[in-house]
């Protein structure tokens, strides 16, 4: 979501919120848990394996989508996961296909970059980080919708 308001006297408010949500896909390849769940415990109690193995995969499902991290601009600050930073501290956004994600996370990685990235989004986006008291010399962000993010940013400058 990404809208801008202006209350009376105020400038704008750019707002944009995402959720990294994981894929259907991971979903379905998870659900081979199901039977080698049910493999390993059909030995020992087979009246519970199936029970159990639906369980475990509840659970694990559970788990992907708890820990799914946020990424959001509101009132000048970008958040992303736990950590947060006054956009007046970042640089120009820039956007990474899935070509260029895969390079700006490959070798030539800087150690010290502040990375929230999920392996089932394959866009994201590069922000430098012009606080000279951080150590983290840019961001990148994986997103499914990185061109309203990188807007978001901007106009919340």
């Amino acid at each position: 979501m990404n809208n801008a308001s202006t209350a009376p006297g105020d400038r704008p408010v750019t707002r944009y919120r995402e959720r990294l949500w994981p894929g259907a896909g991971l979903f379905i390849a998870l659900l081979l848990v199901v039977p080698a769940v049910a493999l390993v415990l059909t030995p020992i109690d087979g009246d519970i394996a199936v029970p159990v193995a639906i369980a475990v995969y509840v659970i694990v499902a559970a788990t992907l989508l708890l820990l799914s991290p946020s990424v959001e601009v509101e009132a000048g600050t970008l958040s992303a996961a736990r950590a947060r930073i006054p956009v007046s501290l970042l640089g120009e956004p820039e956007l990474l296909d899935a070509d260029a994600l895969r390079r700006a996370l490959g070798p030539g990685i800087d150690a010290r970059s502040y990375l929230v990235v999920r392996g089932w989004i394959h866009r994201g986006v590069r922000i430098p980080n012009l606080d000279p008291r951080d150590p983290a010399p840019y961001w990148i962000i994986t997103s499914r919708r990185p061109q309203e993010l990188a807007s978001a940013i901007r106009s919340a400058r």
